[in-house]
């Protein structure tokens, strides 16, 4: 099992390597969810996730997009996956977890760490998913 912490981690970063560890057979758990950024323009990025959140249709017609910080974060996991509805790609998305903040289980155990300092344009997820 392998604990990553996303506080100021690049989502596709940090999705990539979640993606590639849960095909290899490994349990993922990924905490601070709301703290992990998505680089770029800030004004582009809220105004994509809001047409995004429009188009949803009536109550039974998808495909809807989730407002939690955990969930918007195991999307974008799955879209690296081969094929999340069978197969392999079914089985590696089970195998992921994400947690807004850190759960008391694994607050005293060694996590994965993706800081990255040089980031000049970003947004944290829990401002998207406000």
């Amino acid at each position: 099992m392998k604990i990553i912490d996303g506080k100021n981690a690049i989502l596709g970063r940090l999705a990539t390597y979640a993606a590639k560890e849960a095909l290899k057979g490994e349990e993922i758990k990924i905490v601070n969810c709301e703290q992990i950024i998505i680089t770029g323009n800030k004004e582009f990025i809220e105004k994509d996730f809001r047409e995004k959140r429009s188009r949803v249709g009536t109550r039974q017609i998808g495909p809807k997009v989730s407002r939690t910080s955990e969930k918007i974060v195991k999307r974008a996991i799955r879209g690296m996956l081969p094929d999340h509805r069978v197969g392999r790609g079914r089985e590696a998305f089970k195998r992921i977890i994400c947690y807004v903040g850190v759960p008391p289980e694994f607050k005293d155990i060694k996590k994965i760490s993706f800081n990255d300092e040089n980031k000049l344009k970003y947004i944290q997820v829990k401002d998207i998913s406000k």
